[in-house]
């Protein structure tokens, strides 16, 4: 059985809007972070930044213009993104045999307690974002077909 259009696009719409306010989230929560509580972040948190900041001006745009295809644009940011928090949460885990360096000499290191937000660390929370963000991706795709 088909759907109507409307409540197809109202699914389209609505993912591609839910993938934009995590990755608002996740971008604002990184600013604080940074900058209102002074916690310099390590560089696999800087290269996760590069990835997760740019999804925000582009899943904005699509979800304003209800443009679904934006999803090409966002996927290779989603998917690197992924790639390192995963990578990030095996080191912090001890998954991964290496230590993850401080952020900066003075600062803290990602294995720091203040670095813990509800009771997660940042790069398990870091993994999160990217997972929910590529599943609502993965949710335009499946639905436009």
């Amino acid at each position: 059985m088909r759907e109507n259009g409307f409540l197809t696009t109202f699914r389209l719409e609505g993912a591609l809007a839910v993938a934009f306010g995590i990755a608002l989230v996740a971008t604002l929560a990184a600013l604080f972070i940074g900058e209102v509580l002074g916690q310099m972040p390590c560089t696999l948190c800087w290269y996760q930044r590069i990835a997760m900041f740019p999804l925000v001006p582009i899943l904005g745009i699509g979800a304003l213009r209800g443009d679904t295809g934006v999803r090409i644009y966002a996927l290779p940011l989603a998917l690197a993104g992924l790639a390192l928090a995963l990578w990030h949460s095996g080191l912090y885990a001890g998954l991964i045999p290496a230590a993850i360096a401080p952020c900066t000499a003075s600062g803290s290191s990602c294995t720091d307690q203040a670095q813990l937000v509800l009771g997660l660390p940042l790069p398990h929370l870091s993994t999160i974002a990217f997972a929910a963000v590529l599943a609502d991706l993965k949710l335009l795709k499946v639905s436009r077909a």
